[in-house]
């Protein structure tokens, strides 16, 4: 009698080589698993690093991190969204623009005291150019 090696070798179209964190049985973990373990160290994390105390830390939380240190590396933006399995760029798009909200309200918080909060107003010959592109 065979005995596969591991559960996904009886499974079609899954090389269980390539599955990176493998559960007990050899097999993918569930979501749950990946939470359990998140969440596990973490709190071993926040012992030794107290700034984790005021942070969330979570599966979603490090995926979105790992997704916007690939974009800032100059990552093209539809390799991240294979990447993360996003069935277009679009989605992907939505955590550009959660990023750029966030650095808006960063920036927001150092502007100096004594200044006055400026916009830019472009001129009428910028306009002009910009409504003829």
């Amino acid at each position: 009698m065979i005995v596969p090696k591991t559960p996904l070798a009886i499974i079609p179209d899954v090389d269980d080589s390539k599955i990176l964190f493998p559960s007990a049985r050899g097999g993918t973990l569930s979501s749950d698993s990946v939470q359990y373990l998140v969440t596990k160290y973490a709190a071993v994390a926040r012992k030794n690093c107290p700034s984790l105390l005021q942070k969330r830390v979570s599966p979603h939380v490090l995926r979105h991190t790992v997704a916007m240190e690939l974009l800032q590396a100059g990552i093209d933006r539809a390799l991240i969204a294979l990447w993360l399995g996003h069935e277009s760029v679009e989605t992907t798009q939505i955590y550009l623009d959660a990023d750029l909200a966030l650095k808006e309200k960063v920036l927001a918080k150092t502007t100096p005291i004594k200044s006055k909060r400026r916009f830019y107003r472009p001129d009428d010959e910028l306009l002009g150019f910009l409504k003829n592109l």
